[in-house]
């Protein structure tokens, strides 16, 4: 975990024994960790910051976001408060390099945010700690034309950054991960990392073949607390205890047609027969390459645990094993 993250965790777990919070505008009260000095958030700048929301239950604090998860903080243009001490209230006590904690009110949130007020919350706010990490400054008076430019022009240093640092640690996380987990890994001529846990059947899928599957998806880095940073699953246990679990989805056994996969997931599977279990670590060149999708970021290594349930043969005529 990073150092600045780590001090940032640290002030959170010290919340509850320390509570010398400010009072801010409406029914927001903050408190302040580090302060640059430098010029404060303003309406109509963008932002980058790293955030943690967490709320008081019965069990504890539970975490709502964490975007240190993704090692990739989001961007966001500020715009007008919609109700006293909202987050656009908080954002403008800061610079950039600052970081503080909030307290925001759930009822306020969930009226004029949109935002559901979680039904575990053991009270009426929301701990909202914030690191910002850059923040480009709209000039009094500058058309909003030529600040899209200039906007434009940071998403794209900043995401050639992000690329370059993806590029450069590639091989290290896929490295850690290995030597992390003790893994005993074999490797393929492509850079396929991979570990038979069952070989299954004799039977082997072709890339016309529709597959049905049981399986995990997880970046090579752990979240913040310690738990595996899933971004996918069949499984509805796994999505529950990973935090992505959606009412909407069905977690069960999927059908996929292995050509439409990516060609790392298309090779594990090919290596065992129906029955059989397989963790693969996916290169990016791999997987989604330099472009990344979705969750998933530029020069980005996968990890899956697949279960084969199933092959069904196509119907193509002619198709056989490449």
């Amino acid at each position: 975990m990073k150092k600045g993250l780590i001090i940032l965790f640290a002030a959170i777990l010290s919340l509850s024994a320390c509570n010398k919070f400010e009072k801010g505008e409406g029914d927001m009260t903050y408190k302040i960790y580090k302060n640059e000095g430098k010029p404060k958030i303003q309406e109509g700048d963008l932002v980058k910051f790293n955030v943690i929301q967490m709320i008081d239950t019965k069990t504890g604090d539970s975490t709502l976001v964490n975007t240190y998860d993704n090692e990739r903080p989001p961007f966001f243009t500020v715009t007008k408060s919609k109700f006293p001490g909202d987050i656009v209230a908080a954002l403008k006590l800061l610079g950039e390099g600052d970081s503080a904690s909030f307290k925001l009110n759930l009822d306020s949130l969930a009226t004029y945010n949109d935002q559901p007020k979680p039904q575990a919350a053991q009270n009426n706010y929301a701990t909202i700690t914030v690191k910002i990490e850059k923040v480009l400054h709209k000039a009094a008076n500058e058309p909003d034309s030529v600040f899209e430019d200039k906007k434009r022009d940071f998403y794209k240093v900043e995401y050639d950054a992000l690329i370059k640092k993806n590029k450069a640690s590639e091989s290290s996380k896929i490295a850690k991960y290995i030597s992390d987990n003790d893994l005993k890994v074999n490797v393929t001529s492509s850079g396929l990392n991979y570990i038979i846990e069952r070989p299954g059947n004799a039977e082997r899928a072709i890339l016309t073949d529709t597959i049905l599957v049981d399986y995990t998806g997880q970046f090579t880095n752990k979240k913040a607390d310690g738990k595996i940073n899933v971004f996918d699953t069949s499984n509805a246990k796994v999505a529950k205890e990973a935090g992505i679990y959606s009412p909407l989805a069905q977690y069960a056994a999927r059908p996929l047609v292995l050509n439409q996969l990516p060609v790392g997931f298309a090779e594990g599977i090919r290596l065992i027969g129906t029955g059989g279990k397989i963790k693969i670590i996916i290169p990016s060149k791999l997987g989604y390459g330099e472009n990344g999708g979705g969750s998933i970021n530029p020069f980005t290594p996968l990890v899956f645990d697949i279960e084969l349930r199933s092959i069904t043969k196509s119907n193509v005529v002619g198709a056989s094993t490449p």
